[in-house]
This record gives C-alpha cells, structure tokens and sequence, in this order.
C-alpha cells in the first residue's frame, strides 16, 4: 500500500509540474497568443465557398488549422490572466485544460496512423494537401467538437462560485469573450465540415440553398413558423416561482406579422436558436401569467427588413419575474419584469450573481452540474432530440440544452448568438402588461466575427 499511495503522490506531482509549465511560461503558446485572429464576414465565407472545388477545400482545411490554435491560445491567455483563486476553481480549471488539450493535443492513434505520423499535436498538424488528409482533419475536428462541449454549463458554473472575486463587468466580459471566441472556432470548423460534406454537389439548388452552415436565403417567417410549432406540439406543464405545478392549457397563438417575405444571408442555427429561446420564455410567461384566465393571449412576432438589418420583436404578455423563478417585489395585475433579484432586464443577460441573484439558486447549480457532464451545444436540434425521445414531457427533461431556464444560459446565449456578427438583442418590459424582445441583425453579410483578441 504504501508503494502505490508513493506511485501515486510521484503521478500527481508529476501532473502539477506539466500543468505549471505549460500554464506558467510556453514558447509555443506565447508565440501563437502573439498572432491576431484573421475574422471573416459572412459574406467572405459565402463567396470563398460557393464553387466549391478539391483546391479551395484544401486551402479551407489549411485556413482553419492555423487559425483555430490562434483563437484558443488567445482564450488560454485570458484564462491565465484571471485571479489565481478563480482560475484554480475545478470546474475553472478543468475548461483550462480542455483548451490546452486542444492546443496542444496528441492526434489520436487512427489518425496519426492514417497521417504516417507519431506524436503529432494538434498545433503542429501538418500541411494538408488531399481528400485523403482532410478527411483525417475533419476526423480530429469532429472530435475536438464533441470534446468541447461540456466548456458551457462548466464555465458558467465555475464563475458563479467565483463571482465575488470578480467585478460584474469583468465577469461578463470574460465570458462574452470566451463564449464568443467559443463560437468563432465552432463556426469556422463546423462550416470545413459542411463544405467537405457538401463538395460535389451543388446545395444552392436545394429546397434551402445554403454554403456550409450559412443559408443564403433564409427565410424568416419560415423561421418563426418553425420554432413555434415545435414548441406547440410539445408543449408542458410548467412550474411557478413557489414550485407548483401549473398545468398545461395549450400554447400561445403565434401571430406572425410585418415584411413576411423578408430573406437574407445567415447562419440558421444561431437566428433558430435564438427564437426559440425568446418564444420558449415567451409562451412559459403567458402560461404562468394567465393560468385562470378563460384563454391565454397571442404572442405577436412582428418582422421588419430595413437597408442594412433585419429586425424580429417577440411580444408577450407574459410575467417573465416568474418565469425565471424570481421573487416578485409587488404584485402585478400583467407582466413584465419587477424583481428585487434583477434592475434591468439586461441583467439576464448577466453571469454575475452580483447582477442576476437567481444564479446562485440550488436549482439552477443542480442543472449546471447535470448539464457539465453530458455537454451543450446550444443548437434547437438538442432540445427537439430531447423531445422527440419523450413526447409529451417537459422538453427540458433529457434534451442537450433545454434546461436553459433552470441554467440560465438561454438569454445569455442568444445575446452572444446575437452579437456575434453585429447585431443585438434588446428585452424591455412593461410592467403590469408583458415584455417585448428586439432582435436585430445585419443582413448584408459585411460585418466581421465580434471576437476579441
């Protein structure tokens, strides 16, 4: 016994001096932390992608292989320059080691096999200049992908036991920073992994044309339609601020209205998956709110295509103090936001408990924990998956990332979702009626990533 605790002590110091030495002072990660990020438009993507070729997709796979180890060492720099009591926080940690596997990482044995190569790391990845080598690299990216997806809930749940070591805005800018970077790299590889899926045929002809992951049409009524009828078809019972069930009573009409025609340039997943958030709340607030009313009112979804944006309102008459299980300070005859927890609904948008006092609530760091280990994605296709395997039950049972309101990641999500090309999402409430949602997105394609460097 004494010999495997002493083998054990030897591993762990062993471990505590690799960790100091890549965290403390490395070459490799200095050298990348130097390099600005190269940031694209979507319009530079759609123009590169469109005719698709062997060439251009080898020149892609070269593209992101340089640029993701940049993007990351970047994101270790910021993790290296939080307090030493927040960044050894486990949870904290354990996301700085995530992103140091992906910077420095060892290929897996397929790979290297497939590579001729030993030992190769994943910021050394060599040149490629095949199919063959491409298909290896989207391989290692894929798995990279699903590696990453704890980094959300993980974070989120680290820097809420860390928020009294850090101001409200310095929290929130580190991890708009972080997920916002997050982001970027997700959309840089899984666009290579689109256009290498995609290369031969010709998607601009399908019922939905798009290059990669962005659609160059994306119809937003289409859009809208979509999410609410998922979230029809399955709606639940949900709970109040005191945890009594409410039953169901159907969903909330949906009224779509304004420039219906309305189609631009975008990247479905992030426009879906904000709407969905915005209607979810939407259609949980006017459950609550009017649960002994003889019917529930409408939520209006009113779309606006100006010159250089596209702007979407969801408007509710919803109580969205209890929808987030906070307490109200005065009882309303309608909606809207009054709390003693938040000032602003802005603050929903906030990862300081400093700002938004419902983090720090045992619900909420119970499904943050749940949610670690199994990984989010943050798409619509984790809550449908989740769904779909329970019909009829409370979508945020089972699903990647339906438990948003018991995290509270959803609106802080999909203002990063938001922001990330330009845009913005904007929540005003008017107490005693309801709360109004203004989404607001660049529709010309020219504005970079938003990530910081």
């Amino acid at each position: 016994m004494t010999l495997i605790r002493r083998t054990l002590t030897c591993s762990r110091i062993r471990r505590s001096l690799t960790t100091a030495l890549h965290f403390y002072q490395n070459r490799q990660l200095d050298l990348y932390a130097s390099k600005q990020a190269h940031r694209l438009s979507l319009r530079q993507l759609v123009f590169f992608g469109r005719h698709m070729n062997e060439e251009r997709l080898i020149k892609s796979a070269n593209y992101v292989r340089t640029e993701l180890p940049v993007r990351i060492a970047h994101r270790i720099r910021d993790l290296q320059s939080l307090p030493y009591v927040v960044v050894t926080q486990p949870e904290v940690a354990k996301v700085y080691e995530l992103y140091w596997s992906a910077f420095d990482k060892y290929l897996s044995a397929s790979i290297s096999k497939s590579l001729e190569l030993t030992a190769t790391r994943f910021r050394r990845f060599p040149q490629i200049t095949n199919l063959s080598e491409n298909q290896a690299f989207c391989d290692f990216l894929r798995n990279i992908l699903d590696e990453h997806a704890p980094v959300i809930p993980t974070l989120a749940l680290g820097l809420s036991f860390c928020s009294p070591h850090l101001s409200p805005d310095s929290l929130d800018s580190f991890m708009n920073r972080m997920f916002i970077s997050r982001i970027s790299r997700r959309v840089l590889a899984e666009h290579h992994l689109a256009l290498s899926k995609t290369l031969g045929h010709n998607s601009l002809d399908s019922q939905y044309p798009h290059v990669g992951i962005i659609y160059t049409g994306l119809d937003v009524k289409r859009s809208i339609e979509k999410c609410a009828d998922l979230l029809r078809d399955s709606f639940y019972d949900i709970e109040d601020d005191d945890g009594a069930v409410v039953p169901s009573r159907g969903s909330p009409k949906v009224i779509i209205e304004g420039q219906l025609g309305t189609k631009f340039a975008y990247i479905r997943e992030h426009l879906e998956y904000i709407l969905f958030e915005l209607l979810k709340n939407a259609m949980r607030a006017t459950g609550l709110q009017h649960r002994h009313a003889p019917s529930l009112p409408p939520i209006y979804a009113t779309i606006v295509a100006g010159e250089d944006d596209v702007s979407i309102r969801i408007s509710d008459q919803g109580a969205v103090c209890m929808l987030l299980g906070l307490h109200i300070s005065s009882p309303l005859p309608g909606g809207g936001v009054s709390s003693n927890s938040i000032e602003s609904p802005s603050d929903l948008f906030s990862f300081s408990y400093i700002r938004n006092a419902t983090r720090m609530q045992d619900s909420k760091i119970g499904a943050l924990r749940s949610a670690s280990s199994r990984g989010v994605k943050a798409t619509v296709a984790e809550q449908v998956g989740g769904v779909e395997a329970q019909p009829g039950k409370d979508p945020e049972q089972g699903a990647g990332i339906a438990p948003h309101q018991r995290m509270g990641l959803g609106l802080p999500m999909s203002n990063i979702f938001a922001t990330y090309f330009g845009g913005s999402l904007q929540l005003v409430s008017l107490d005693g009626w309801g709360t109004d949602a203004f989404l607001r997105l660049p529709r010309l394609g020219t504005n970079l990533e938003g990530i910081e460097v």
